[in-house]
């Protein structure tokens, strides 16, 4: 099964073996060498590692929970903004709406600036609502919005955010390890994201890279199990506070060595996008149009309008007989739009047999 879905994603035979690995205690030290050797392999994916450096000399840390991508979003939120702080979400689709429930549910001083989904990010608007709210103190945004494909410019919100010392809080879940992030010169405060989807590792572990300086010092925190703070300070002595997915830690591990091998995320997005582009046309000749306009979307996702006379189910069932797994729309785009990710181990050849079969599918209806 072909799992054309934003995550979990087909696993390459290398990183599925790893599961198999032998069962392990974490509070062994063998644990905490692959926990540490993961930390340093998740700072090498965007060159935040420094080699001879102390790990807890490094500006930089990577902090690992047993989680989906969600529990990395909600750690890095409730976590890294102050009790005195103001918190600005953007929203532009599900994932974005789903930071500000974070937010509301801790408590959290926030507001938002919202959009329609299919919207780009209004930096008119931004501006005039932060010259506003001179208080807000982080800005939480996401950085490919699965919700329609679209990747949220982050360069632009940079320069906005350093002129005015806000710290920039990036749900990179479904972008991180295939999409530009440029920590140091974007001022990339926390960047939250998961094994299971660019990394091509399996659901269960996900992580928050964070500034050291970030977290707060001598303060209560919101939550037990998500606080980072917490986790780093245990992580840094090699320990962890909890019980970790031990398996998917082997996964995790085996899945970024093969991302190194492969050439590193810069490979992988020329990857993403030769497939991305081969759906893309092959869609266009059977008239069936993407949801956002070309260089809107990133590479990872693209979402479609439904062929004409076809329902999602309909369209699904069938792609299903045939082995691809599609994703439906969320909200008011569930009966308009179905969406394609070209993520985990997919081929080129995998591709031109999709668009082959839709096309059959078409043809038959």
């Amino acid at each position: 099964m072909i799992l054309l879905n934003p995550g979990p994603v087909n696993l390459s035979d290398r990183v599925r073996n790893a599961l198999l690995r032998p069962d392990l205690c974490h509070r062994e030290v063998e644990f905490s060498q692959l926990q540490s050797r993961i930390r340093e392999q998740l700072l090498q994916v965007y060159g935040l590692g420094s080699v001879g450096v102390a790990r807890h000399r490094n500006r930089w840390a990577a902090v690992l929970l047993t989680g989906s991508g969600t529990a990395a979003m909600e750690a890095m939120i409730s976590s890294l903004v102050p009790t005195d702080g103001k918190l600005l979400v953007i929203e532009n689709g599900v994932y974005g709406e789903r930071l500000s429930k974070i937010a509301k549910i801790h408590e959290i001083n926030y507001i938002t600036l919202s959009h329609p989904w299919d919207a780009e990010i209004d930096i008119n608007a931004l501006v005039k609502l932060l010259d506003e709210n001179t208080d807000i103190t982080h800005l939480a945004v996401v950085h490919h919005e699965t919700t329609t494909g679209r990747l949220n410019n982050l360069l632009e919100l940079a320069r906005i955010c350093q002129e005015r010392q806000i710290k920039i809080l990036v749900d990179g879940v479904s972008s991180f390890g295939a999409e530009e992030l440029n920590f140091a010169d974007w001022g990339i405060t926390a960047c939250a994201a998961t094994a299971n989807k660019c990394l091509h590792g399996v659901p269960g572990v996900s992580f928050v890279i964070l500034q050291r300086d970030a977290l707060p010092v001598d303060t209560i925190p919101r939550t037990l199990y998500l606080d980072l703070g917490t986790y780093c300070q245990q992580q840094d002595r090699g320990g962890t506070p909890f019980t970790q997915s031990v398996q998917t830690f082997y996964a995790l591990t085996e899945a970024l060595q093969e991302m190194t091998e492969a050439g590193g995320w810069r490979v992988r997005h020329s990857h993403y996008n030769q497939l991305a582009s081969l759906v893309r046309d092959g869609l266009a000749s059977m008239g069936i149009k993407p949801l956002l306009p070309l260089g809107s979307s990133s590479v990872v996702l693209n979402a479609y309008y439904l062929p004409d006379g076809f329902s999602y189910e309909k369209f699904h069932d069938q792609l299903k007989a045939q082995n691809y797994i599609i994703y439906s729309g969320q909200g008011n785009l569930a009966q308009s739009i179905f969406r394609v990710s070209t993520m985990g181990a997919i081929t080129q050849a995998d591709m031109e047999r999709f668009i082959v079969v839709v096309k059959q599918i078409i043809r038959n209806s």
